[in-house]
């Protein structure tokens, strides 16, 4: 039989069943694209036959792409919930269970089978599953850091330390500033379990990480009969009470959401996402965000009252090239932690490798330390000496010229060059197979650069 009477057959196949089918060839371009999924997805076909999968998405993140895990990873993904955006800025939210097409080892292409999802709050009672008898359940259990953990001699370093320690000995709100990697989770347990509060909860919660129509519900919990499929659940305000609240990223929380959290602080009670039943809390509040508040509020993220509310105790952790001081001293810390993990015996760093630590910036702060650390001592034989050779650090980027485009004057130029770098960084990760230290190589450009390019766009975490 001809080629093209398969493919006649497979494209009638494809048409004749209810769920959205989308198939694409090794280098991802759209071979396959039913009807269903064109509807499901709100395109059209022509949109998406002929172009690769994160052209015809661009906005989707690569840690979540199940097309990218088959095609890159070789992953099967079975019947796993997302939420991305189509060619038009129109959100879906789909049930998607995709395979990759291997023959000899090599991965020729990739099937996915989408279902709408008609009731979502099926999914979102999932993801607010925390435990219904008002504890904690166990997956919010975490380990516990204390002011013991906290390493450092700078002068601004203890500083910062001491009125840490002051903040917990009383009960008022703490609003902590401090970019990626500083520790900002680290200063928030301190806190708490050096306080009055110790023997209460600690619960954390990363308000960019839940979708936006479940926050609500995770931090007020849902009433029964509030709404189609709503059980009586309690939030985490109720689960921490008489403890305290980790709120990290608290500017990614919605506007709408901010100004309820406020009334919460301001009357100390909740009401239930669909519930008519105040309820009394006594929750401390720790509030963490990574970029400065007083450009957050200029920009609309963070609403003013909720600060100054929130902002009784600030802490400003320093980033870890203003207190270089410490690199060596948590470096052998660092050492010693990872010595023991991987049951290797490297016990102090050479001068030359001091040197190069010592003169490099940090942007992911003590973070990209340990890394750095870690990495180095997995890779290590049988040094006992951290040398220069074993550092895996970014180097300088080499000079290039990024390729002319053409001007779209209908959009801002700032947008435009976003959106062109956006794709290029995108694309870079598909080709090094969603390895950044490889693309960051393809790009020229420092490891932790990218890290945060990944993070800016929404590509990877």
């Amino acid at each position: 039989m001809k080629a093209e009477y398969y493919k006649k057959i497979i494209y009638e196949l494809i048409n004749l069943v209810d769920e959205g089918i989308y198939i694409v060839d090794k280098e991802g371009k759209g071979l396959f694209y039913n009807h269903t999924m064109a509807d499901l997805e709100k395109v059209n076909v022509e949109d998406v036959l002929g172009k690769k999968f994160h052209e015809a998405f661009p906005d989707f993140n690569l840690d979540e792409s199940t097309m990218f895990k088959a095609l890159k990873k070789k992953e099967s993904t079975v019947r796993q919930q997302q939420t991305y955006k189509n060619l038009y800025g129109k959100e879906v939210t789909t049930i998607n269970s995709t395979l990759p097409v291997i023959v000899d080892g090599e991965t020729v292409a990739a099937i996915e089978v989408a279902k709408d999802i008609t009731d979502i709050r099926q999914m979102s009672d999932k993801l607010m599953e925390l435990g219904g008898d008002g504890t904690p359940s166990k997956k919010n259990g975490i380990r516990h850091y204390s002011f013991e953990d906290l390493y450092g001699q700078s002068d601004n370093f203890l500083e910062v330390v001491e009125r840490a320690k002051r903040a917990a000995f009383n009960d008022a709100s703490v609003f902590i500033f401090g970019e990626t990697g500083t520790g900002k989770e680290l200063f928030a347990q301190s806190i708490h379990y050096a306080g009055s509060r110790k023997d209460k909860p600690f619960l954390a919660q990363n308000c960019a990480a839940i979708p936006e129509p479940l926050l609500e519900g995770m931090l007020f919990g849902t009433a029964k009969g509030g709404f189609t499929g709503a059980v009586d659940r309690a939030g985490l305000f109720e689960q921490a009470n008489g403890g305290t609240l980790l709120l990290d990223e608290i500017s990614a929380m919605p506007y709408d959401l901010q100004s309820k959290l406020l009334r919460v602080l301001q009357e100390n009670y909740i009401r239930r996402v669909g519930g008519t039943k105040d309820i009394p809390v006594d929750v401390r509040i720790i509030a963490t965000v990574n970029e400065p508040p007083e450009d957050l509020m200029a920009h609309g993220k963070l609403r003013k009252d909720l600060y100054y509310r929130l902002n009784v105790v600030n802490i400003s952790i320093p980033p870890l090239r203003e207190r270089s001081g410490d690199v060596i001293v948590l470096a052998e810390r660092f050492l010693e932690k990872h010595n023991k993990r991987f049951g290797k015996e490297i016990w102090m760093i050479s001068d030359g490798a001091a040197r190069r630590l010592r003169n490099y910036d940090y942007p992911g702060n003590v973070r990209e330390l340990e890394n750095i650390i870690e990495q180095a001592v997995s890779m290590a034989d049988r040094e006992h000496v951290l040398t220069e050779k074993l550092l895996s650090m970014p180097g300088s980027a080499k000079k290039g010229r990024p390729a002319a485009q053409k001007y779209d004057t209908q959009i801002p130029l700032d947008e435009y060059l976003d959106g062109i770098e956006r794709q290029i960084i995108k694309e870079a990760m598909i080709n090094a197979d969603g390895n950044i230290t490889r693309a960051a190589d393809t790009l020229q450009i420092r490891r932790q650069t990218l890290q945060h390019k990944l993070k800016k766009y929404h590509i990877m975490g």
